[in-house]
């Protein structure tokens, strides 16, 4: 008898965009004659950038021939992305990261799930509430969070962001040895501090623990104060990894790239105390489980550094950043507190009700659909995100649309 894994019946009965699609579906069959907008689900709606396309396809037309085809490729990804990275991404901002410490995927999703293969069952995991969904989903498929009571699992140490401590956790007061931290953060956009950094990166030193940095939203920070990468905090080397994408930054969403960053200086213990390299371990893994990202998507994702594309990656994300000025002003001047849309595509409002109460209530009343706070932990409630990832013209709409339903 083929048995399931158990941890699985832990997991909540529904995933939380699951939720949503089906509340819009109903929606939209009795309600035809509205025209919904979505202002949900992170997913861009720019087009790739120009510089990206005529890199596809210059690279499409080097499979057709033999002389030039590409079969298999490095598993770690090919160097003239992992190069460009490390010297744009890191370097340029005085990171110390070498492109053979950069590991090209298919999605920053993906890496922050898979990275916990290589830690124990049992070890101490800090995990941020709001969080997003995948961090603690995939950790509960793997048997680390005991059970699920009154909103949260018994195993895990939860940090909690509130309007108090404007979403950024302090350390914890107890030991743990796994943390996962994402700024700007999604789904608050909120950002942390140099300073909040480097706390969080002595904590970890102090612990020996390891930090999941989460920076998949980095391109959009405006404040020249805030850090782009954990790379920029003394000491990070040893203790974080970092994962990113080009989803967000370039509209890479359904053509799937990203990359994780794992320092050689990194540590992983055994039983027995001994430390082993964390980078080693992943090498490994991601030799053993992955095949690489294609080669014309990866020469896509290298014409994102240059000239030309930086510029129109930088004109698509500004795009992005009117929007979500546009959406958290109208927000605030219905007055409701608002985080986020500053240095992030999300827009975090206090809703002063029941999550789903006020996500039905957009919905029903301007055809308008967010994401209900709940959704990401019980720190959430109260609260809805409203992502800032559609043209101007449908922004614009909806916050006309909202302000009617809601004045």
């Amino acid at each position: 008898m083929i048995r399931m894994n158990s941890h699985y019946k832990k997991l909540k009965a529904s995933y939380l965009f699951s939720d949503i699609a089906k509340r819009v579906s109903a929606f939209q069959e009795a309600h035809p004659e509205m025209p919904v907008i979505r202002l949900g689900i992170g997913d861009v709606t720019r087009a790739l950038p120009e510089a990206c396309i005529q890199a596809l396809h210059k690279a499409v037309e080097e499979m057709a021939s033999e002389a030039t085809f590409r079969g298999y490729g490095p598993e770690q990804g090919y160097a003239f992305l992992r190069e460009a990275i490390a010297r744009n991404d890191f370097q340029s901002r005085g990171c110390a990261i070498e492109a053979d410490e950069v590991f090209v995927s298919d999605g920053a999703k993906c890496d922050t799930g898979n990275f916990q293969e290589l830690f124990s069952t049992d070890i101490a995991i800090a995990l941020p509430d709001p969080v997003y969904p995948a961090y603690l989903d995939t950790n509960v498929m793997a048997g680390r969070t005991g059970v699920f009571s009154d909103g949260r699992y018994s195993g895990l140490i939860y940090l909690d962001g509130t309007k108090d401590n404007g979403f950024v956790p302090p350390v914890p007061d107890q030991p743990v040895d796994l943390i996962y931290l994402c700024y700007p953060n999604n789904p608050t956009g909120a950002t942390a501090t140099r300073a909040q950094l480097q706390e969080w990166v002595d904590f970890a030193r102090a612990q020996k623990a390891l930090i999941l940095f989460d920076a998949a939203y980095e391109a959009f920070i405006t404040d020249p104060a805030i850090p782009h990468s954990i790379y920029e905090i003394p000491g990070a080397r040893e203790v974080a990894v970092e994962f990113r994408s080009f989803s967000k930054t370039a509209g890479f969403t359904g053509t799937r790239c990203a990359f994780t960053v794992v320092p050689k200086d990194c540590k992983v213990y055994d039983e027995d105390g001994a430390a082993h390299s964390l980078h080693a371990l992943w090498n490994r893994r991601h030799c053993t489980k992955f095949n690489g990202v294609a080669y014309p998507i990866q020469k896509a994702a290298e014409a994102v550094y240059s000239p030309e594309g930086k510029a129109q990656v930088q004109a698509i994300i500004q795009g992005y950043l009117e929007n979500a000025s546009v959406i958290r002003n109208a927000m605030a001047a219905l007055g409701f507190d608002c985080v986020g849309g500053d240095n992030s595509p999300y827009i975090w409002v206090d809703g002063r009700s029941d999550s789903w109460e006020f996500f039905d209530r957009l919905l029903k009343n301007a055809g308008v659909v967010c994401t209900p706070g709940a959704g990401f932990g019980r720190c959430g409630e109260g609260y809805i995100r409203i992502s800032a990832f559609n043209s101007r013209e449908n922004v614009d709409k909806a916050m006309a649309r909202i302000q009617k339903a809601l004045a």
